[in-house]
């Protein structure tokens, strides 16, 4: 059973120096370590729990130890980041932790489950024991999100104001100087397409090992010398051959045989003349005499290609057995198994990378609304898979640098290590893609300038991101100079994934990629935004409400407030630009134009019947589109081009309470009743039960509506164009 050792210790002292280095404080810097190591612990204790229901693994403890310090520290520190950058800027302690957990945190749980369901999704390859390391790691990583947004909060408030940053000293008389990110950014986009070219090239060629990867699962050859198990085998292979290791055994189906031994020692004879045959020490029928036997030695290793291609062809002479002695034929044994189970794992790789990369595609397109972010983001991600398979080839069976990473068996690798690279790495992979994209896409949002906000967001986010990048290889890398054979090349691979993911992807290829993208890269075409839902992962939502929570002013009472507000259609043309609106209480608004698209696009957008909006809107204190939900529930819509009755649709709503009332092209309303009727709404703005009701009406030309409209200077006029998408006061 793989066990740890003092090495793996040297991945949390990487975590220490560099989490110091970035907090510049030992309390805020060892509590990442104490949570990780408890969440471990109890992930530790549940998986052997576990073995009195089911048989787990021996790698599987190993494996969520691994995953579970990793994730676990990561996961700690983007929380006490976020935590500390709040304080810094002047929020108490309590606001801070409510903040942190909501928008850090929600990248925590996104991370979190992508890392999970990846794991589950090893289920795919059908086989028990890898499906049992699947739920380990799984479960691992699962108490690491728990940890991080629990018991760090409640750290972070024990902690109080100690957890404040010292505020910096001020250096008004010196220039500001550039710090790494921005030189890093501003390098990697200086020259996009060559920055593309270079990392993608790059990145091709050290893939290009994989393609003569070799699956296998390990036997005693591959482990660690001086151990039993290793001399027990070195010793087979001395004195009697590497194939006595892993004898291939051939059953046949003999019931029908009229003299079995001759059948047996008939098949024993022609397997014997088969290349690759060592040699057939027992060939023999059961005392039955309807089932028998052929123990085949190969010449080679059991992991190697000449036993698994000797396997193939006995196998193959299964037609020619059941012609000429009328048995039918079978390759088993430990060896046959471990061929069969990683042809199972190759095959099973195709639909676990289309799971993968499926999800990958939705989650992202789901998180920052772009059809573009996705496809590059999944592309980098399988770059980074391929660069990992690759370097794992060169070393582990290749033998590249084996001697200095203490690798004592080359020739093949574990065959399940590249499903589990590709699902660990690519919840680590989304994990940094959100952390760093959705701070360029946040200064976009807000500045409109696509090359600006690339250096913005990348500056704010990149140290972060360095650091857990830089904890996450260590741990990983910990663990290959002491690991098991199994664990070894796993954390090898995944130590270079994160590595190639974090550096050359995400913070090289990622900026360039936007900076040739320009503003296209933020484009999702319609059919595809109306039928996504929206997964707010980095907490933007909870941040814009809060920036809202006292706009326009403390305690307002305005029903309607809009400030730079913004809407495109499906094709990406602007239907409505920068409009600024205040309606209070009891009043009316007017929104007319030539044409019908944009002021009813307007006013299906203050009803929250819009989910895609730039700008700030608030409808009756609730901030849209956050809670559309509520505003629809408060807000009555009366199309009159589609409504028999307008004025009794008015009525209803006045009767249910609705304190803001919209209505659609009421210039087309003719019966002169109806129009009476609406007068009378209109001007007395008050339900039933005494509380006032605010009107926005549209039509094409307010002299048509003129006898509608109440005198007095609650009324407030907006001309709203089309063609230029603004409103004129």
């Amino acid at each position: 059973m793989p066990k740890l050792s003092p090495t793996e210790g040297i991945g949390l002292l990487i975590a220490l120096i560099v989490l110091l280095l970035v907090f510049g404080s030992l309390l805020a810097a060892g509590m990442p370590l104490v949570t990780a190591l408890l969440g471990v612990a109890i992930s530790v204790a549940l998986i052997y729990s576990a073995t009195v229901i089911t048989p787990v693994s021996s790698t599987a403890p190993m494996l969520a130890v691994m995953l579970g310090l990793a994730v676990g520290i990561d996961y700690a520190l983007f929380l006490i980041s976020r935590h500390r950058d709040q304080l810094a800027e002047g929020l108490d302690v309590e606001e801070s932790i409510a903040r942190a957990t909501a928008t850090a945190g929600s990248a925590v749980i996104f991370a979190g489950l992508t890392v999970i369901i990846a794991l589950l999704g090893l289920a795919v390859a059908a086989i028990p024991f890898l499906t049992t390391m699947g739920l380990a790691a799984a479960t691992a990583v699962a108490i690491a999100v728990a940890v991080a947004i629990t018991l760090v909060p409640a750290l972070m408030a024990f902690c109080g104001q100690r957890l404040r940053p010292k505020p910096v000293k001020s250096t008004t008389n010196r220039p500001p100087r550039k710090g790494l990110g921005q030189l890093w950014v501003r390098t990697a986009t200086r020259m996009p397409l060559l920055t593309v070219v270079v990392v993608v090239a790059a990145l091709a060629l050290c893939a290009i090992p994989a393609t003569q990867l070799r699956l296998s699962l390990p036997d005693n050859g591959t482990e660690e010398p001086g151990s039993q198990a290793r001399d027990t085998y070195d010793v087979v292979t001395e004195h009697f051959g590497a194939g006595y290791n892993g004898p291939l055994i051939v059953t046949a189906d003999i019931i029908t045989s009229t003299d079995p031994v001759a059948v047996m020692n008939s098949i024993a004879e022609e397997i014997s003349r088969m290349p690759g045959v060592a040699s057939v020490p027992i060939a023999t029928p059961n005392p039955k005499a309807d089932t028998g036997i052929v123990q085949v030695v190969p010449a080679a290793a059991p992991d190697s290609p000449q036993t698994e291609e000797l396997a193939t062809a006995i196998r193959g002479l299964r037609s020619h057995f059941k012609t000429v002695y009328g048995a039918d034929t079978a390759v088993t044994g430990i060896t046959a198994v471990g061929i069969d189970v990683s042809a199972q794992l190759g095959a099973s790789l195709l639909p676990f990378g289309i799971l993968v990369v499926g999800l990958s595609l939705v989650l992202l397109a789901m998180v920052f609304r772009s059809i573009w972010v996705p496809i590059k983001a999944t592309a980098g991600y399988l770059l980074s898979v391929g660069a990992a398979f690759g370097a794992t080839s060169l070393v582990f069976q290749q033998g590249h640098l084996a001697d200095l990473l203490h690798v004592t068996h080359t020739g093949s690798v574990v065959s399940f290590l590249p499903i589990i690279l590709m699902g660990v790495l690519f919840g680590l992979a989304m994990d940094y893609e959100v952390f760093l994209v959705s701070r360029i896409r946040e200064h976009y949002v807000h500045h409109g300038d696509p090359h600006q906000a690339i250096e913005s967001g990348f500056v704010s986010a990149s140290r972060v991101v360095i650091a857990a990048a830089i904890i996450m290889f260590g741990v990983f890398a910990a663990f290959v100079p002491e690991g098991s054979a199994v664990i070894k090349p796993i954390a090898f691979s995944l130590a270079v994934g994160v590595f190639v993911d974090a550096f050359l992807v995400r913070m090289t290829l990622v900026p360039a990629v936007l900076t040739l993208l320009g503003r296209r890269a933020w484009n999702l075409p319609g059919w595809i935004d109306r039928r996504l839902p929206i997964f707010d992962a980095e907490g933007d939502a909870l941040m814009h409400e809060l920036r809202l929570a006292d706009w326009p002013e403390p305690d307002s009472t305005d029903v309607i407030a809009a400030d730079a507000l913004t809407r495109a259609d499906d094709r990406g043309k602007t239907v409505f630009r920068g409009v600024n609106l205040r309606l209070g209480r009891g009043q009316l608004l007017v929104l007319h134009g030539n044409g019908p698209v944009g002021k009813s696009a307007l006013l299906y957008t203050i009803a929250g019947r819009v989910r895609r909006i730039d700008g700030d809107l608030k409808v009756l204190g609730h901030v849209l589109p956050q809670h559309i939900t509520r505003v629809r529930q408060k807000v009555a819509v009366i199309p009159c081009r589609d409504t028999p009755d307008p004025a009794a649709a008015v009525a209803s709503a006045l009767a249910s309470d609705i304190e803001l009332i919209l209505i659609d092209d009421i210039d087309t309303v003719i019966r002169s009743t109806t129009r009476d009727q609406l007068r009378q709404h209109i001007t007395h703005r008050l339900t039933p039960s005494g509380r006032s009701v605010s009107y926005v009406i549209t039509c094409q030309d307010p002299a048509l509506i003129a006898d509608l409209l109440p005198s007095g200077t609650a009324v407030s006029t907006h001309a709203l164009t089309p063609q230029t998408a603004e409103v004129t006061r």
